[in-house]
């Protein structure tokens, strides 16, 4: 009895010894399944983030006027923006006042209407002799101002007429105290109107050379070609004085910079299509940036546009694109 009673305690103990072996196995083989399901994963991930290639056609890219350049090294200009007014150039100015009193007779111009040297303005009948006389321009110009009025009688300066060559105009820049020491004679200018419709090169020409008592300021002036008649007196300016340029192993335009995934990229060319490559900037102007890492001389990148690409990858990371 004692015999069989050892015997069915040692059955019962082989039987749990091999159920519980199975269950160990079971739990490493789901264990390692799910290491491996995790592996494959992030792999999936990593050659997901590897493989941010946006592949566009040539025709794409002039459709969407994307823009591409070879980085390397350039010169970063340093300027100083101060803010004008276009205005008249005394020289270029007549002021015409009728000789004698007398009754309008004919009114040949009227203001805006362009004149040139000798051409008559209008006819006078003198008070004194009866006569006529004509009013003739003494300038190749424009009409800016002329109060005459046929069969009106003229007796003072308030008849004046005035006549302006605008051809070519000034820039007056108004330069503060503290920005004196920086600007002079000679300098390159980027003259542009405030509303950012028009824009021109020149250089200084002049710097007045006291201080207004008024405004604690010195005038810089900027010549500009006016023949077109885009620059009109009394438009207001910014002019960007070159004031320094250095040379930098990596220049690039600021349309080649995109934010994505909160770092500064650009574009890069790769085998496959174009990348964003995270950069690091140092100086830059209005225009231009000194890249530092990130992008090297010699690589091909998006310099315009690479905001088309942007979207290209964030629409495929919602499914839609074709990004890759």
């Amino acid at each position: 009895m004692k015999n069989k009673t050892g015997y069915i305690f040692r059955k019962l103990f082989v039987l749990v010894f091999m159920l519980s072996a199975a269950l160990t196995l079971q739990q490493c083989s789901k264990e390692e399944s799910n290491m491996h399901s995790d592996t494959e994963e992030h792999q999936h991930e990593a050659e997901g983030h590897e493989k941010e290639i946006v592949m566009l056609s040539k025709d794409e890219m002039t459709e969407f006027g994307i823009e591409i350049a070879t980085a390397g090294p350039g010169k970063l200009k340093q300027h100083l923006d101060l803010t004008g007014e276009i205005v008249i150039d005394p020289d270029r100015l007549a002021h015409i006042v009728p000789r004698f009193a007398g009754i309008v007779k004919q009114v040949n111009k009227k203001i805006g209407d362009r004149i040139t040297k000798g051409e008559t303005i209008a006819t006078i009948e003198s008070n004194e002799s009866l006569s006529p006389y004509e009013i003739k321009s003494m300038i190749d110009g424009q009409v800016i101002d002329m109060h005459l009025t046929l069969g009106e009688v003229i007796s003072d300066r308030d008849h004046e007429i005035i006549l302006a060559d605008l051809s070519k105009v000034w820039a007056n820049l108004t330069v503060y105290q503290k920005d004196l020491d920086k600007i002079r004679v000679g300098q390159k200018v980027t003259i542009s109107a405030t509303h950012g419709a028009h824009q021109a090169e020149g250089v200084i020409s002049y710097i007045s050379p006291v201080i207004s008592e008024q405004t604690r300021t010195a005038i810089a002036r900027v010549v500009l070609d006016n023949r077109r008649g885009s620059w009109r007196p009394g438009l207001f300016v910014t002019g960007k004085v070159i004031v320094g340029e250095e040379r930098v192993s990596v220049l690039a335009p600021k349309t080649a910079l995109e934010n994505y995934k909160n770092n500064t990229v650009v574009f890069v060319k790769q085998d496959e299509g174009f990348a964003p490559q995270p950069v690091k900037i140092a100086r830059s102007n209005s225009n231009a940036v000194e890249i530092v890492a990130g992008l090297k001389p010699g690589q091909v990148y998006v310099s315009k546009s690479g905001f088309t690409l942007k979207a290209e990858l964030q629409k495929e990371a919602f499914g839609e694109g074709h990004a890759h």
